[in-house]
């Protein structure tokens, strides 16, 4: 491939689509596992229509399944300026160090620095301290008492702004569904949304059928929904976020790397902790550490065989991930039936199997 002919493929409008506004889902499905289910097959380059009940009958036995235990705290905070009594929305998005935060503000011209804010019964406030880049500000919480336990009372479930609700509270039922079954280790701003479809019965098939489930930690963080805003897409820089691989599921891994079985990831946060931390053998190293890996065309896979994924934006680095798996135009292709079939996109939406 020449250069000229590199650079048009890694253009961005390489990586867009179009999708009617009213497939954007902005509920749930009524039962997890009734969402619909993509099936993508690679080596046929072919796809088929299914159900997310159906989901243990595509695995073999011996596969292991790895999902992201991460847990969603709710880092939308509901608030009024001190002094002018005005409606303020503070976004929580990374800790930088106790009691300070990087986060996105509402409304971003008129909160400058110093600017205060209450929060609910006033034991929870905010102080605008600095300016952070791309619209977010440093902002310094003050809590008089447990501030994990004030940011759970005032907060509510950070719902990505295309889910659109009626009035300033997110809907109670929100708060249970925007979070996977499993999640346990708090610290993500949105939820590994390729896992909303799993429920305690799926998992029990799943273990079941002889397949092994384990787990990661990989916080769900502003760089996972950051726009691409380059034009060649090899040039978009994504920000650091945390990831925890455990010796267990290293172990799960290697032994399967090594038996021949494959490894199926849920989410593309999964995959990017698991690539992050495979060695060039094809092994994965258990531990913690911060990841800023970008996967687009070209990307070479060292771990993962298959992914579970949700149907995500036009033109994000999340698109261009599922793109470098199964190929851009065999997924281009599927996004196409899946919006002639009117499937459900983003958060709430419906999910693609890649095998």
């Amino acid at each position: 491939m020449s250069v000229t002919q590199f650079q048009s493929f890694m253009h961005i409008s390489n990586f867009d689509y179009h999708l009617p506004p009213e497939l954007i889902a902005q509920k749930p499905a009524d039962r997890r596992d009734l969402s619909r289910l993509l099936v993508v097959n690679r080596e046929r380059g072919a796809f088929e229509d299914s159900i997310f009940r159906r989901f243990p009958d595509l695995l073999d036995q011996g596969d292991v399944l790895v999902i992201n235990n991460t847990r969603v705290f709710p880092a939308r905070l509901i608030g009024n300026r001190e002094g002018s009594g005005g409606r303020v929305e503070v976004f929580l998005l990374r800790e930088v160090e106790p009691f300070l935060w990087e986060a996105l503000v509402k409304p971003g011209r008129a909160l400058r620095q110093r600017a205060r804010v209450r929060f609910g019964d006033g034991r929870l406030r905010a102080e605008i301290v600095d300016y952070a880049g791309e619209g977010r500000r440093l902002v310094r919480l003050e809590a008089e008492g447990d501030l994990e336990e004030l940011i759970d009372r005032f907060g509510q479930a950070p719902l990505p702004p295309y889910i659109k609700r009626d009035s300033e509270k997110i809907e109670e039922s929100d708060a249970e569904r925007y979070q996977t079954i499993y999640a346990r280790e708090r610290g993500s701003i949105a939820a590994p949304t390729a896992g909303l479809h799993f429920t305690e019965e799926i998992i029990d098939q799943i273990k079941a059928r002889g397949i092994e489930v384990v787990e990661l930690t990989h916080h769900v963080g502003y760089a996972t929904f950051q726009p691409v805003r380059v034009e060649q897409i090899e040039e978009h820089k994504i920000e650091a976020e945390i990831y925890t691989i455990p010796q267990s599921t290293s172990e799960a891994i290697n032994r399967a790397k090594d038996e021949g079985r494959r490894v199926i990831a849920v989410g593309t946060t999964t995959t990017r902790a698991l690539e992050s931390a495979a060695t060039n053998k094809g092994k994965v190293k258990s531990g913690s550490g911060l990841t800023e890996l970008f996967i687009y065309p070209g990307y070479e896979f060292r771990l993962v065989d298959c992914l579970l994924t949700n149907f995500h934006l036009p033109r994000s680095s999340l698109l261009m991930l599922v793109s470098a798996l199964a190929g851009r135009e065999l997924i281009m292709r599927a996004y196409e039936h899946a919006v002639k079939e009117r499937y459900r996109f983003y958060s709430y939406g419906d999910c693609m199997f890649i095998s």
